[in-house]
């Protein structure tokens, strides 16, 4: 069962408002969606956490594919092809921190950028 199938499920089967509002707020504070179709997706992937850092992919992105990190006075965002710097502010030594873990962790970034794809999106998945 997948993410998507088990939050339809724990809303489907609650018993109280209370197990109602707590599907509710997972998907206010998750980073849900609805489609047109009434079906959920996900606006952002967290691809991992790093001393307060989050490297993200998001649904419905703009060209080119990239990844987000932000946290701790960050901000920024890197292009999956090569991690160039993208916009926003990060420091030189994060900047490296990135760089290095990125070339160590290329091939699960695609991996995560490919998943989050979602149908009608307009930057498609990532072909190697």
């Amino acid at each position: 069962m997948d993410e998507y199938e088990a939050l339809d499920h724990q809303s489907s089967t609650a018993r109280t408002l209370e197990e109602s509002t707590a599907v509710l707020e997972r998907l206010l504070s998750g980073g849900y969606a609805v489609w047109d179709d009434g079906s959920l997706y996900s606006i952002k992937q967290l691809v991992a956490r790093i001393n307060g850092l989050k490297i993200e992919v998001r649904s419905r992105e703009h060209a080119p594919p990239h990844f987000h990190v932000t946290g701790g006075g960050v901000n920024a965002s890197f292009a999956v092809a090569d991690c160039s710097h993208l916009e926003g502010t990060i420091g030189g030594r994060e900047r490296q921190l990135v760089e290095w873990w990125y070339k160590r962790s290329r091939a699960n970034l695609v991996a995560a950028w490919n998943q989050s794809r979602p149908d009608g999106c307009p930057v498609g998945p990532i072909d190697e």
